[in-house]
């Protein structure tokens, strides 16, 4: 057979995955270093500090710091589970797009309707199966973030164990889909990708420019960077709410994303709701380099 012959679905996905799954793997501690810093509380902490708490001022610090206390092993806490929900979260977008897109598809042919290849359906028929895959993979972001923002080595649990702390509490099951909300939430920011992308490429297209790979690449990697910034406070309220609640909170867990907002903007003040946004956007353009470039290496 020759190489040209058309490649499976399922050859996308898994390339994909992998490729995923390599490029968050080799962004992990950027990773780590966000998500601390985005669930410190500092007014309070700062104030009156527990002992055993570190603060982070910015990536240099947090590594350092992280290194000096707990080793290498501190910026790969949680890994495992990482790669479990990269996997599982891609399998799932994947499977269930393609479900999606399969009853609606059923649903035209059965009613007679004509099919449309607007914009608005394929963002529809992807938030929609992006939707259920997040439904079907929160529990595992819970964890994920929960290992990953251990206050001390000696707080590092297995994903069992963070299951049985989960379960008891005063949510129950429900604390394995804390965040939910606001994940569902954050499929604007494709929506916000794909617009600023499609804006920033008719305005060099007005000045007659010639859009080619490179071209693409950076239109998509600004576009991401705007879209994080309008988003980054529901990703910083995401990551408190699924982790465990600060120490100036005496254990008392957030209700919802809302309440973390607000307890943000009133005790550390508004530019605090962007706390983290240096690491998420160096981790996002990494991500989209290594991602790119590993699935053109594995698709070959």
């Amino acid at each position: 057979m020759g190489h040209n012959q058309r490649s499976s679905p399922w050859e996308a996905v898994v390339s994909g995955t992998v490729a995923g799954i390599l490029a968050n793997t080799a962004v992990y501690p950027l990773d780590i270093i966000k998500t601390k810093l985005q669930i410190q509380v500092t007014e309070e902490e700062i104030s009156n500090p527990p002992a055993d708490t570190a603060l982070y001022d910015n990536i240099i610090g947090a590594i350092s710091q992280i290194l000096h206390e707990e080793g290498i092993s501190g910026l790969y806490r949680g890994l495992g589970s990482s790669i479990i929900s990269t996997a599982s979260m891609n399998f799932a977008y994947f499977y269930w797009s393609m479900k999606t897109r399969i009853l609606y598809q059923t649903v035209l042919q059965n009613h007679n309707l004509w099919d449309s290849n607007s914009i608005l359906k394929e963002l529809g028929l992807g938030a929609l199966g992006g939707a259920i895959a997040q439904l079907c993979t929160n529990p595992v972001t819970v964890i994920v973030t929960r290992q990953g923002t251990c206050r001390t080595p000696a707080e590092a649990k297995s994903m069992w164990c963070i299951v049985r702390e989960i379960l008891p509490s005063e949510h129950g099951w429900t604390g394995l889909w804390k965040g939910l909300k606001v994940n569902l939430i954050l499929f604007v920011n494709s929506m916000i990708t794909y617009g600023f992308y499609q804006w920033l490429r008719a305005t060099l297209l007005r000045f007659g420019r010639q859009i080619g790979f490179v071209d693409t690449f950076f239109l998509g990697a600004l576009s991401k960077a705007l879209a994080t910034i309008a988003t980054h406070p529901l990703i910083a309220a995401k990551a408190m709410l699924q982790s465990q609640p600060p120490e100036c909170r005496r254990g008392q867990p957030f209700r919802g994303f809302t309440e973390v907002l607000l307890y943000i903007k009133r005790h550390e003040g508004f530019w605090r709701l962007y706390k983290g946004l240096a690491p998420q956007l160096l981790k996002g353009l990494l991500v989209q380099v290594l991602v790119m470039m590993l699935k053109e290496r594995l698709t070959l």
